[in-house]
Formats: structure tokens, C-alpha cells, sequence
């Protein structure tokens, strides 16, 4: 049906593909719920190494609550997006007040903790729990926006992938779009010829003329900002000093953020300070110096 994926082609195509993927030889709540954090803007193959390192340090969800969060970002090290690691902290703590420390299967139950949106909560359900929900991320967002031919809003495109998943292969079925998304309905330069969907694609199948419907779309990312000599970089130089153990004091934090060259250097290199604070990647201590909480 042009418009719908066909599901025995996507399911076919994507049959043992990236099997080798470690994530996907588990259903472990746990360590599911830890990968989809750490794949969120990051790419796969930085992600696998320190996926395993990090569940040998925090393996269970009580071993993580109880560690000091200042550890969990310390080993989130090199992922970016630190903020994901205070979340995930943060969500342990509540599982274990609140769940004694069990990921519950419900959506509801899972939206309601700190950090975790539709999407992480939807990809635990699926690839944990093995439920028929859909996975909506920025990959998937754009099959379904080029299969409908339109840009789609959040619920449109959630409504529409809760629909076409197939009884009893919810696991399978979303693995197999988020591979589609990611190897061949890309952002750039789709390989429409080799896509097991083209012929329900209504884009392709309308002569893919632009703009491209994925385009505006929600769940498609829209890219991010240069890293190289932004704000963040110099503020994750920051967090890295403070991950060594000692704490930074006002004076030393344009050096610390690699600003010393920079013009207003130093006001950008509080306002990094400050960020940290704000976002719980670090605490303040005498005089205003910075530690790791």
C-alpha cells in the first residue's frame, strides 16, 4: 500500500543485520535503557567500547543510585551531551525509591521519570520488554515523513508508527527501521533503488521532488552547531578538568575552558561554570571554585 512500509520486505532486508550490535543481544532493562542514552547524538562506534565500561562499573540500577553522580559523568566520558549521564543518574535514584529498583514496562510509569522522554521510554518497552510499541527517533521520523509524501507532526508520526507495527515483532520491526534510516533512507543522498521500501514510498515513487517532506518534520533532527571553537567545547574542556579530581577556582576557569586567547574569554568561561551548576555537572564550594558533585 503506497504510503505504509511493507513490513515482510523491511523484516526481510533487515534480518541479522548489525546482530553484532551488543545492545541487541540483551534484554536486559538496565543495560537497554543505558545504550539508548549513550546512542542519543553519538555515534555508534564510540558507543559500543564504553557501553561495556560502564556496566562494569554501575551493572545494576541500585549500583548506579548508589554511586555519587559526580562517578556516573566521570565514565560518561568522551560520549558528550553529559547531561544524559545526571539523567540517567537521577532516574536510577528514582527507580530505586520508587520501583525498588526494577524498570517498570509501563509508558506511563517510564515517562514519569527524570530524563526519559517518548522516545527512551518507547525504546525500553520495545527492545527490553519486547512490547509491540513504536520507536520513533530522527531516523525513523524521516522513513515515515517520505513514505506519507508530508511533513508530519509528533503525534501524527507517532500515531502512524504505533500502526504499521506487526503483532508479536515489535523488537524486530523497529531494529529493522532504525537500520533503514540509518543505512539507507539517510539525510544526505538516500539509496532509494536498494530500499526495500521504495515501492510504498509516495516521495519516491512521486519522483522524490523537493523539498523533501522529512525535511520540518518532527522527530528529524534539524543537525547541530560546529562543536570546534564553540561554547560547548569550551565548556566540556571545563568538564574534563573537573573529572580529574581537583576543583577549579574562578580564576582558573578561562585556562581550564582554553579561552585564554578568546575575546571575553572570561566571561564566557563563568557563564560555562555557571551552565554546569545548572544542569548538575558540577557543584560550587568555597570562593565559588568548582567540583564534581
Amino acid at each position: 500500500m503506497l504510503g505504509v512500509p511493507d513490513v515482510e520486505a523491511v523484516l526481510v532486508w533487515s534480518a541479522g543485520r548489525r546482530d553484532e550490535l551488543p545492545w541487541r543481544q540483551t534484554r536486559d532493562p538496565w543495560a537497554v535503557l543505558v545504550s539508548e542514552l549513550m546512542l542519543q547524538q553519538t555515534q555508534v562506534s564510540r558507543v559500543i567500547l564504553r557501553w561495556h565500561q560502564f556496566l562494569e562499573r554501575f551493572p545494576t540500577v541500585t549500583a548506579c543510585a548508589r554511586a555519587p553522580i559526580g562517578d556516573v559523568v566521570t565514565e560518561w566520558a568522551g560520549l558528550g551531551y553529559n547531561r544524559r549521564a545526571v539523567n540517567l543518574h537521577r532516574t536510577a535514584v528514582a527507580l530505586v525509591e520508587n520501583h525498588d529498583g526494577v524498570i517498570p514496562y509501563e509508558l506511563d510509569a517510564l515517562l514519569a521519570l527524570p530524563g526519559l522522554g517518548p522516545y527512551t521510554a518507547r525504546a525500553v518497552l520495545a527492545f527490553a520488554y519486547e512490547q509491540d510499541v513504536a520507536v520513533v527517533d530522527t531516523n525513523v521520523g524521516r522513513i515515515l515523513a517520505r513514505q506519507r509524501g508530508e511533513r508530519l507532526t509528533a503525534r501524527v508520526a507517532q500515531t502512524f508508527a504505533d500502526n504499521v507495527v506487526p503483532v508479536g515483532m515489535g523488537w524486530s520491526w523497529n531494529q529493522g527501521l532504525l537500520d533503514l534510516g540509518a543505512l539507507v533512507c539517510t539525510k544526505r543522498s538516500p539509496n532509494c533503488e536498494v530500499c526495500p521500501t521504495a515501492s510504498t514510498c509516495s516521495w519516491f515513487v512521486g519522483g522524490s521532488v523537493e523539498p523533501d517532506p522529512a525535511i520540518g518534520s518532527a522527530a528529524v533532527s534539524k543537525g547541530q552547531s560546529k562543536f570546534v571553537g564553540s561554547f560547548r567545547e569550551g565548556r566540556a574542556r571545563l568538564l574534563d578538568v573537573l573529572r580529574t579530581g581537583v576543583e577549579v577556582s574562578p580564576e582558573q576557569f578561562q585556562d581550564a575552558c582554553g579561552w585564554n586567547d578568546r575575546d571575553g574569554g572570561t566571561s564566557d568561561a563563568l557563564r560555562a561554570a555557571d551552565s554546569l551548576v545548572r544542569d548538575g555537572l558540577a557543584v560550587e564550594r568555597n570562593h565559588g571554585a568548582l567540583a564534581l558533585p
